[in-house]
């Protein structure tokens, strides 16, 4: 698997600390955020997901824990918004430049508002995809902060 992505090279670009860890990618998963975090034998609180949205008819993206709900309500009100709903896969791929199970918050394609769930907080690092399935990148929550410019809300209940 190639470890060099748009997401790997935009974090090498603003030179981000952070280590890769890459899986078996299972396709036939029904949660790919849980796969992932059971072949990397984290917890699934600490494996985080990728989500694009639109908030208010707008391109958005929210990371949160791969074994949690995105809450729409939250995730509008947390982007400036009154509504929210997911982002068909089409659009989705197309606007953030990766496949649907490789989907990054960094380097995508048109850069959208991103929203990263508080409890990442909680945590000295955090799994989050990096740019292909199957290929993790261990984060501190601090320098997704930095590196995204996003803020952070709880977006579960």
């Amino acid at each position: 698997m190639a470890k060099t992505t748009p997401a790997t090279q935009a974090l090498v670009k603003a030179k981000a600390a952070f280590t890769l860890a890459t899986y078996d990618y299972d396709p036939e998963a029904p949660r790919v955020g849980l796969q992932a975090a059971e072949a990397l034998g984290m917890p699934p609180a600490q494996v985080f997901k990728t989500l694009m949205i639109e908030v208010d008819g707008k391109p958005a993206c929210a990371i949160l824990p791969s074994d949690q709900e995105l809450t729409m309500k939250l995730a509008a009100a947390a982007l400036g918004g009154k509504t929210a709903k997911m982002m068909a896969v089409p659009d989705a791929e197309r606007r953030t430049g990766y496949k649907v199970g490789g989907v990054s918050p960094f380097g995508q394609r048109s850069r959208a508002p991103v929203v990263l769930d508080d409890s990442a907080l909680g945590f000295e690092a955090i799994y989050v995809n990096g740019g292909a399935r199957g290929l993790q990148v261990r984060i501190a929550p601090a320098e997704i902060l930095r590196v995204l410019g996003c803020k952070t809300a709880g977006l579960t209940r």
